[in-house]
């Protein structure tokens, strides 16, 4: 969501004003307000490395025992400015109070408190205030001298594990008796490493060994690297996860069984090292586990199975339900383990996440175990599976509601209700329905010191089935691993006064399949959306902008020809007759100045926006969308992100040749069905990213974005609702949505421009990350990109936008700036401060906004959850 620029007033930052001096009045009330004499707050600890610094060293800052209050707001410790705002005198009685639980905290347990503290005066006082102070501060971290020491002993320790064993850590304390605060220095000296001279290993199992021989060059470990023990144990988890896909249940599940024998003996800087994998010290033989018994069961409690549960069977696994609710088939396609089949952890962790995929059960127990036979000895070759599922509540409600502002629509209230249907056909399809609206007020477009109602209300169903609906048996092409599903969507919604009114329906059907944790596929099958106009006439109401120029052409065409202008006060020419015959009438064109040249291309421009913001339009689709995600995931440290997505569109409709529409006033005849025109197009979509850490939490993140659609056959145009346009606080950041950018370096009066769209574009993103703690994150970034057409220059429609390869990097806007977030929970709430830095559809000259910078008047961009 973007907010207009702030005003150059200073009424305009009264509240941000009023804050700050909060804030520093806060900060004012000194933070060794409650230090004892004698004693010092610890306000930092400094870390200075002597020789060189290695890529893993912010990490150091962990091992100090002491650290000092977290600093929250604008670099204030304001958990330490909470606590010393209450009142002194209680502090012993609140540090006690605060250690009952929540529901002995009352007056009665103040009162005795008060007794104890020998504070009988004060026996009835709620403390309200103290109370919150001190649950919201955080006393101060007094300096404790012999905790340094142990710091840097854990630092030493830390730099051996990371392969330097020669490492030097040692402190100093910097201590100001007349502030009574304190600070740490730590000096760290790494030394020279210690290296791996060479590797072996020792496995004396022939199969183990032959598979570990087989993924040899999978190893993390190499003669001549840095012996740092985080990689050894990265190798251990590598040798594990392998030797359970292939069948060794429980492989080294004392964490016992693979290690690595350092010999020092020699040399301290070139290290032999040997990887040992041995079951125990008689070296007992690996057995490949089978997978033996499979049973999932449908209970309300664990205790109800097997003993209130019937059974029944589905191709070598066995299942138990108390009644009929789920068809066996439906369970059965959830689970990816298989009877007799060589045991692999990763099938059974993939049958967890079908059931609760399915968002039809909460696992009670999944367990695997081996099998007991002969008396008491297991049998380590045998694992059977059990699997106990509860059924979640048959309906869930939801209400919610969003206050949102932007520019049209000021304040609004977007209130929702969602509810899901569990189970709808004993298969464990769920049927999901919702139920939203959008409500506030818009200033009258009649009377501007009116304002009136404004609405948007949609309605939508989704009926999602864990299995592709499709008419023949998939899994030989299409694995149950896969995890494959099928979604139904169906919708519409009614706008009114937001713009012009629309109503718009909507539906498709779209299938999914997960390869892995990073890989996904989705197709839309079909996907087919009517959008209506219900108040065409209206269009001048709300572009103004437009108005303005459509009311300047008229008056210099009617100077030029006043018969016309007769026949349109009488009525006998409407607005759309008259605009038509100003674009083709050459004669009045010819006879233009350059002025009246530059308002006509403009009001070509409104004419533009106006056939296409009022388009009735059908279009169906097919989109086939493929996603590699390594977001998130604790393998892929510095991550990449990749969505590629093509949509095909009106190929369908065309083999149905109906009769043509009359048209815009500059877009042809369209071919129709049921009246209505439909689009045809070809679109392209990718999306890449990538995320580099550095210095242990900080993020470098590169996106770029490159969109392409084709209009053809039936569209000369892509549809609005499918063209490509700039600005937004998850774009091009110095621009608000529909601010102007673009298209190309188009000269076109920027009051028309505003609207206009485009089928290309291009957007680069670098955005620099740096957390100041665990809530508080700020972020410097560059946002660089635009839109282009691809008409062939010197059309009717033609603007000087087309895509140039020779032109376009010059024709880049750029935007640069800086934001705050602010991690709360689950949600991340966003601030950016965005500048124009380049903008291309200024004069030449005139497009580097140096010597125009405001810094006091920013794009603001106020939003939830990162840009990318």
């Amino acid at each position: 969501m973007s907010c207009k620029h702030y005003k150059n007033s200073p009424q305009k930052y009264y509240k941000i004003i009023s804050f700050a001096t909060f804030v520093g009045l806060l900060y004012a009330c000194s933070t060794t307000k409650k230090v004892p004499d004698g004693e010092y707050l610890l306000t930092r600890n400094n870390f200075k490395f002597e020789d060189k610094k290695e890529s893993f060293d912010e990490e150091l800052k962990d091992y100090v025992q002491q650290k000092p209050n977290k600093k929250q707001l604008l670099f204030i410790p304001l958990g330490l400015g909470f606590y010393n705002m209450a009142n002194p005198k209680y502090d012993t009685l609140l540090n006690e109070y605060m250690t009952y639980p929540s529901e002995m905290r009352n007056q009665k347990l103040r009162d005795s408190l008060f007794i104890k503290y020998n504070m009988k005066n004060s026996v009835g006082k709620t403390l309200f205030l103290d109370r919150l102070l001190h649950s919201w501060g955080t006393p101060p971290v007094i300096l404790d001298q012999t905790r340094s020491e142990k710091s840097a002993e854990s630092i030493e320790k830390r730099l051996v594990y990371r392969g330097f064993w020669d490492a030097d850590v040692t402190f100093k304390h910097s201590m100001d008796s007349a502030s009574k605060k304190a600070a740490v220095n730590y000096f760290i000296k790494h030394n020279d490493p210690t290296y791996i001279k060479d590797y072996y290993y020792n496995i004396t199992d022939p199969t183990v060994k032959g598979l570990y021989w087989q993924k040899l060059d999978k190893s993390l470990i190499r003669s001549g690297q840095r012996l740092d023990q985080t990689v050894l144990e990265k190798e251990v988890t590598r040798i594990t996860e392998l030797m359970r896909e292939n069948g060794y249940y429980r492989f080294n599940s004392s964490n016992e069984e693979i290690y690595f024998v350092a010999d020092s003996l020699k040399s301290r800087k070139q290290v032999p090292l040997t990887l040992e994998i041995h079951k125990d010290s008689a070296d007992h033989p690996y057995k490949v586990a089978t997978i033996g018994n499979i049973d999932v069961a449908i209970v309300n409690e664990a205790g109800d199975f097997p003993k209130n549960t019937i059974k029944d069977s589905l191709r070598r696994i066995r299942f138990h339900k108390m009644d009929e609710s789920y068809k066996t088939s439906s369970l059965w396609r959830a689970v990816i383990v298989d009877s007799k089949k060589v045991y692999d952890q990763k099938a059974l962790d993939l049958t967890k996440r079908n059931f609760i995929a399915m968002n039809n059960f909460s696992i009670l127990k999944a367990r695997d175990s081996l099998r007991r036979g002969g008396g008491t000895s297991p049998n380590d070759s045998i694992v059977d599976v059990l699997y106990l599922l509860k059924p979640l509540p048959k309906y869930e409600l939801k209400v919610g509601t969003d206050i949102n502002y932007s520019q049209i629509l000021n304040l609004g209230i977007s209130p929702s209700v969602d509810l899901t249907t569990r189970n709808v056909f004993r298969g464990a399809e769920n049927l999901s329905t919702s139920i939203s609206g959008t409500f506030g007020s818009i200033r009258s477009t009649k009377d501007i010191d009116k304002r009136d109602l404004a609405y948007e209300i949609s309605a939508q169903a989704s009926l999602n089935f864990p299995r592709l609906l499709l008419p023949f048996n998939y899994y030989k092409l299409l694995p149950k691993r896969y995890t494959p599903t099928s979604s139904i969507l169906l919708g519409a919604s009614v706008q009114n006064n937001i713009g012009l009114g629309r109503v718009n329906f909507n539906t498709g059907l779209n299938y999914q399949a997960n390869v892995n944790d990073q890989v996904s596929h989705r197709l839309t099958l079909f996907n087919t959306q009517i959008s209506l106009t219900k108040n065409k006439d209206a269009y001048y109401d709300y572009f103004s902008n437009d108005e303005i120029i459509k009311d300047d052409i008229l008056a210099s065409y009617f100077a030029y020809d006043p018969i016309t202008q007769q026949k349109f006060l009488s009525g006998e020419l409407s607005l759309d007759n008259v605009s038509r015959q100003i674009v083709q009438d050459t004669n009045y064109q010819g006879a233009l100045d350059q002025k009246g040249q530059d308002l006509l291309t403009a009001f070509k421009g409104t004419l533009v926006n106006k056939d296409r913001q009022t388009q009735d339009v059908i279009i169906s689709s097919m989109i086939y969308n493929f996603v590699y995600n390594e977001i998130g995931k604790k393998d892929y440290p510095n991550a990449f992100y990749f969505n590629g997505k093509i949509e095909l569109a009106g190929n369908i409709l065309s083999l149905f040749n109906q009769k043509r529409d009359d048209g815009g006033v500059v877009v042809s005849p369209q071919r129709t069905i049921f009246g209505i025109p439909y689009a045809q197009f070809v679109k392209f979509d990718i999306d890449t990213r990538k995320y580099f850490k550095f210095n242990g939490n900080q993020t470098l993140v590169l996106r770029q974005f490159i969109g392409v659609g084709v209009p053809y056959g039936n569209s000369t145009d892509m549809p609005v609702i499918k063209s490509y346009f700039n600005g937004g606080s998850n774009d091009i950041r110095a621009w608000v949505a529909f601010g102007g950018l673009g298209p190309s370096d188009s000269q076109v009066d920027e009051r028309v421009r505003t609207y206009m769209t485009n089928n290309v574009k291009l957007t680069t993103n670098i955005e620099y990350r740096i957390p100041f703690n665990e809530m508080y994150e700020g972020a410097i970034f560059t946002d660089i990109g635009n839109t282009w057409s691809i008409r062939k220059p010197g059309t009717d429609s033609s603007y000087g936008d087309e895509f140039k390869f020779n032109k376009f990097l010059g024709q880049m806007g750029i935007g640069s700036g800086f934001g705050l977030r602010v991690n709360v929970a689950y949600i991340t709430f966003r601030l950016d401060l965005a500048y124009k830095i380049y903008d291309p559809n200024k004069p030449e000259g005139d497009r580097w906004r140096f010597k125009n910078f405001q810094p006091f008047k920013p794009t603001l961009n106020i939003a939830f959850g990162y840009p990318f």
